[in-house]
């Protein structure tokens, strides 16, 4: 997708209902032609909003959703089906399936669950991070390459060390050209960030991308800023899993899980 013209102010350009066009901002870290999965699973959360759009306000609230990552996300169009598995009143889970040249390549499964008031039971978060704005914006781009990681605004909150790190992610674009997305489609479009803040070992030395994500949230998240307290483990028998505890700006709003396929760059 290299051809010269300027990438529009966003990751995503609709083409039409279902299908989607990706800029060069949306271009991946292991492989700058393909995909970088955190801007997809965005997209994905702004297409399962626009499933529940046309209904009238149930009380739901998206609670968790899961993505497994089945093939090689080309930087292509996409096209994105959604459908309603177990619908309900207090409890409810959707289904998108995102497909690239006729093939699926993302399965994402989201809970959504009543919206009740317990203010007064409301505890057991971890505290809460630095505000973004007075901390050193850290250049991810010096560890990992590819359009997306070049369109962040990263906040280091501690000094990241290897397996470790807590930052604040934002970006200036939008996911989808000329639409709005709601804070959560924001949010999420974000945490797929995560296995790149907390470096074990050189990207350059060693391969260890995710197969999935899965995010749990107690609190609706406010766009604009995504923190990520994160830490990542290897394990000796080639798998790892990044860990992340989420945050806004208000406090924690729940925890992420990727599982890591970890193998050496063998040189030819």
């Amino acid at each position: 997708m290299t051809t010269g013209i300027p990438a529009p102010d966003s990751y995503y350009e609709r083409i039409d209902e279902h299908r989607y066009k990706p800029t060069a901002h949306a271009g991946g870290a292991w492989d700058p032609d393909e995909l970088h999965f955190s801007p997809l699973g965005g997209l994905v959360a702004h297409a399962l909003d626009r499933h529940t759009a046309s209904r009238a306000d149930s009380g739901l609230l998206l609670s968790r959703i899961s993505y497994d990552i089945l093939g090689r996300l080309a930087l292509d169009e996409c096209e994105i089906r959604v459908e309603t598995v177990r619908p309900g009143r207090t409890i409810e889970l959707l289904e998108a399936v995102v497909l690239i040249a006729g093939r699926p390549v993302v399965r994402a499964r989201a809970w959504l669950l009543a919206a009740l008031d317990t203010g007064d039971v409301a505890g057991g978060a971890d505290e809460r991070l630095a505000p973004p704005e007075s901390l050193p914006r850290r250049r991810l781009s010096d560890v990992w390459p590819g359009g997306y990681i070049a369109s962040l605004d990263v906040r280091a909150v501690t000094t990241p060390r290897p397996g470790r790190a807590t930052a604040w992610v934002s970006t200036p674009l939008d996911l989808v050209a000329g639409e709005p997305s709601s804070p959560l489609a924001s949010y999420l479009a974000l945490v797929d960030t995560a296995n790149g803040i907390a470096v074990r070992q050189p990207p350059t030395a060693w391969m260890y991308p995710n197969v999935d994500l899965t995010v749990h949230l107690h609190h609706r998240p406010e766009g604009g800023w995504t923190g990520l307290d994160t830490t990542v483990t290897f394990g000796p028998t080639g798998q790892g899993v990044t860990s992340t505890v989420l945050h806004d700006v208000r406090g924690p709003v729940g925890h992420a899980q990727q599982i890591l396929t970890v193998r050496p760059i063998t040189a030819d």
